[in-house]
């Protein structure tokens, strides 16, 4: 506002009678808004200008980066259209190297075509050959009976009359080595014989064993036998309480159970569902049930014949039962049944020697392993479990002990109970008895032997009594009376820790002192 300006307004104000401060103050009020509005306005367009100038650089940078993505884009797509190019050159090679191979196939099955038919020819020929052979050896052999005025069976018994002399003399001489040979080897020999004889003299005895085997006419009955989603399997399984297992044995079926009652039902009950054809589950309850009435009649049998031929009478009918059970138990691979006889016939035998009740050595002898026959189903000891059955079913008291401890697991306390441990020690522990291999029963005698003669102070060691018996010889120079005790107790703990054996080994420790002189 300028000087002449404001002296104007100072004029009007004192014409008009206003106050002269109010008309300057509204004066440069009016001059700075208005100041202010051009400001504004110059910084409106200024913004305007840099908001041109930054979407100008804008649209730029973004034809920049879209050029750029565009480049990376046709960069990519070329890399691809190379790999893809690279690929289907690799698969047109590949179809070349098939079409290759395929047309060599083709040319080696023409060729093997042709070798097989060349062969075919070949044994043909072959064939004609042999004919022809054959027909020349008896041309050969009629000419040659001709020539020497015999038959081919009149050569041969002329060769061996004469043959016959020096076959004599030769097995003479040859029994004569043998003998002496033998008399010099009978003392390493004899052991060995005896034990095969006693081996030989056992009787059959069924190897003891969880499953049976059942064999099939063929691979098909396996699928016959499974059904339809399983169905004649489960029926089985069910009704019998044996699992079948069913593998790649080839025309096999494995039954297995720990109940061998059972198994021999499932056994006998599939050999003839198998015999008859018809499997499904109606017709295998059927047979079941048929098996099972059968077996247990064959129990109840073979429990009245084995009291029968050991001479007891009179034993519960329950107790008849569960003796004709054990012709399906075997333990150690023999059969619990024979066994349980020979132990009856054992017990009859020393009771008759030491003046004993005769009949109650054989019913203990008899019934001494009768819990075997339902060990699997009760718990404990089958001692124990035998007693138990005893007692319940009307035995004596002395027969029930008997049971009950012969195998110690209570003390014997009568002569009854002590000759049943040892009818039954002895008919489990001979050779032969429970299969036992010769070798292994021999190696066995050579191990125990070696165990004692490994320590320190020992002359001799002799295994005795089948091996449940070991002699040891010390010098007495060597071992006092109180190491003897302790040797033995060594001894016992090493044949424990390094040997496998059944029942028990006594060891026993001879120290003898001897004192010399001569006579003058």
């Amino acid at each position: 506002m300028t000087t002449i300006q404001i002296m104007g307004i100072i004029l009007l104000g004192l014409a008009g009678g206003i106050p002269l401060g109010i008309l300057i103050r509204k004066k440069i009020v009016e001059s700075r808004v208005e100041s202010i509005e051009q400001y504004s306005k110059k910084i409106l367009a200024d913004a305007q200008k840099e908001a041109k100038t930054i979407k100008k650089e804008a649209a730029l940078q973004a034809k920049d980066t879209l050029y750029q993505m565009k480049i990376e884009f046709e960069n990519e797509t070329k890399g691809r259209k190379e790999q893809l190019l690279v690929q289907e050159k690799r698969l047109f090679h590949k179809e070349e190297n098939l079409d290759k191979k395929i047309n060599h196939l083709e040319k080696k099955d023409v060729r093997i075509e042709e070798r097989e038919k060349s062969i075919e020819g070949i044994e043909k020929g072959l064939q004609r050959k042999q004919s022809e052979y054959d027909r020349a050896i008896a041309e050969q052999r009629r000419q040659l009976e001709k020539i020497a005025g015999m038959t081919t069976q009149e050569a041969k018994d002329t060769l061996m009359s004469s043959m016959e002399s020096e076959a004599r003399h030769d097995a003479a001489k040859t029994i004569r080595r043998i003998e002496n040979e033998a008399k010099t080897e009978a003392d390493r020999k004899s052991q060995e014989i005896l034990a095969l004889a006693v081996k030989r003299y056992a009787g059959d005895y069924v190897a003891e064993r969880t499953v049976s085997v059942v064999n099939l006419p063929n691979e098909e009955m396996k699928g016959r036998i499974i059904g339809r989603e399983g169905r004649n399997i489960r029926a089985i399984e069910a009704a019998t309480g044996i699992d079948l297992i069913i593998d790649d044995t080839p025309e096999a079926v494995i039954l297995s159970g720990f109940n061998p009652v059972r198994r021999e039902i499932a056994r006998i009950s599939l050999e003839r569902l198998i015999d008859d054809g018809r499997i499904h589950p109606a017709r295998i309850e059927e047979i079941i049930a048929k098996a099972t009435k059968e077996i247990e009649a064959n129990i109840k049998e073979a429990g009245e014949q084995a009291s029968f031929d050991v001479g007891v009478h009179g034993i519960n009918n329950e107790l008849i039962k569960l003796i004709g059970r054990l012709k399906y138990r075997s333990s150690y691979a023999q059969n619990v049944l024979q066994h349980s006889r020979e132990v009856s016939f054992l017990c009859g035998i020393m009771a008759a020697e030491l003046g004993q009740n005769v009949k109650q050595a054989k019913r203990a002898g008899l019934l001494h392993d009768i819990g075997k026959a339902v060990d699997h189903e009760v718990e404990g000891p089958h001692a124990t479990i035998g007693a138990d059955l005893a007692r319940k079913l009307g035995e004596s008291n002395q027969v029930v002990l008997a049971i009950a401890a012969h195998h110690e697991d209570i003390q014997p306390e009568s002569i009854l109970a002590i000759l049943v441990q040892a009818a039954d020690t002895l008919s489990g522990a001979r050779p032969g008895a429970r299969q036992e291999m010769l070798e292994s029963y021999v190696k066995r005698l050579e191990d125990l032997e070696k165990i004692a003669l490994s320590f320190n102070g020992v002359n001799k060691s002799f295994a005795i009594q089948a091996g449940r018996e070991i002699r040891i010889m010390v010098e007495g120079k060597t071992v006092g009376d109180n190491e003897s005790f302790l040797l033995c107790k060594d001894i016992a703990a090493k044949i424990e820790k390094e040997l496998t054996y059944p029942g028990q080994i006594k060891v026993v420790v001879i120290r003898e002192t001897r004192a010399v002189d001569y006579a003058k």
